[in-house]
Parts: C-alpha cells; structure tokens; sequence
C-alpha cells in the first residue's frame, strides 16, 4: 500500500517537533513500519488517517514520558497534518492543556476549519467536545473510549461524523498512567482526588 503524502505547512515546521516517521529520509516511512490495527468492525481509515493517528499516539507516548497525561491529538486538513500536542496539564500546570486543546493551540489561528479532522488517543471530555463543536470540525477520529468514555453522542448529534477505534494501545498507555498516578487522572477529568493527594495540593 502506498502511504499518502502528508503535508506541513512551513509555519507549523518551525513551532512543532513531528513524530520520527514524518522525517522524510531520516527513518522509514510509516507505511514499512510494523503497526498492528484492530479496529472495530466496519471501521474503516484511510492512510492519511493512520498516519495521522499515528502522531497523535507518538505525542500520547511523549506525555507519558514527560510524566504527564498520555493522550495526544493531531489536526489534518485536506490530507495535510497541520499540528499536534499532548496532554501538558502536569508538565505546564495548566488546568486546561488538554491533548486536544494543545493540539489546537499549536495550530493558531485558522480562518475555517472546513476539511478537518482531529485524532485523539481517547474520547475527548467536556470541554474539549466544546472546542471541537465550537470551531465547527466535522470529523473525530477517537483511539479509544473505555478508559474514559466522554459523550460521542453530542458530537453525532451535531453532525459530526465520529468514528471510534478501540485501539488497545491507547487503552494499554492509560491503563500504566491511572497505575503510576490515579489522583492525577482524577483531577484530569474532574472527580474528587484522594485525601492523600489533598494533602499534598
């Protein structure tokens, strides 16, 4: 299968450091990689889309990494991906740097979000449902919601076309954070913490 050709914008370039498999030359393409899919049936991606997933799974490993909430996020228009991020809550101690919201910061200012599609390692809470309906992206491609199930059915109620993939690597990623920090996840999206880590807030 020949991958797709996925395009950086010279702006985003300069701001945001991509996954390794984007690094044309340097390493292999991420077509010759060996990446094990098992979606849900029905579900169907094109390559644009596993690439793009792809880097938003990369930035969710990066966060975890930084001891940080693993989920990550990507934004792709017309076949070019436009920026990602991750989850910084704990790394920038701010309440709202969800991966999606990281994601579309690093993005900046966009006239029209006409064409996109967001990735995210897990199905997005509240407030980022919010940011998704309010810039008016059409198309959300969701690595997993047993960890944290969210509210997919807001989006499909407004017409966003949703599409959900069980990947057990986003839910193996969550599953050794919750194991090394269940009171940060718990603050991450918003359930009382333990009176231990009251304490030592």
């Amino acid at each position: 299968m020949k991958a797709a050709t996925i395009g950086f914008p010279e702006e985003s370039r300069r701001r945001l450091e991509f996954p390794f498999f984007f690094l044309k030359g340097r390493l292999p393409a991420l077509s010759t990689c060996q990446v094990s899919w098992r979606m849900l049936p029905g579900v169907t991606l094109t390559t644009v889309d596993r690439e793009c997933f792809e880097a938003a799974l990369a930035e969710a490993r990066k966060g975890l990494e930084a001891g940080g909430v693993p989920v990550g996020a990507a934004l792709q228009r017309d076949g070019g991906l436009v920026a990602v991020g991750h989850n910084e809550r704990v790394q920038r101690n701010d309440p709202i740097a969800h991966g999606e919201m990281a994601c579309l910061r690093n993005a900046g200012r966009l006239t029209s979000y006409e064409g996109t599609t967001l990735y995210t390692t897990l199905s997005p809470c509240e407030m980022c449902t919010g940011a998704v309906l309010l810039f008016g992206i059409k198309r959300l491609v969701v690595g997993e919601a047993t960890t944290f199930a969210g509210n997919l059915n807001a989006f499909k109620e407004r017409g966003v076309e949703v599409i959900l993939l069980d990947d057990a690597r986003c839910k193996d990623l969550m599953a050794e954070f919750q194991k090394r920090c269940p009171d940060v996840w718990a603050e991450d999206i918003g359930e009382a913490p333990s009176a231990e880590a009251e304490r030592v807030i």
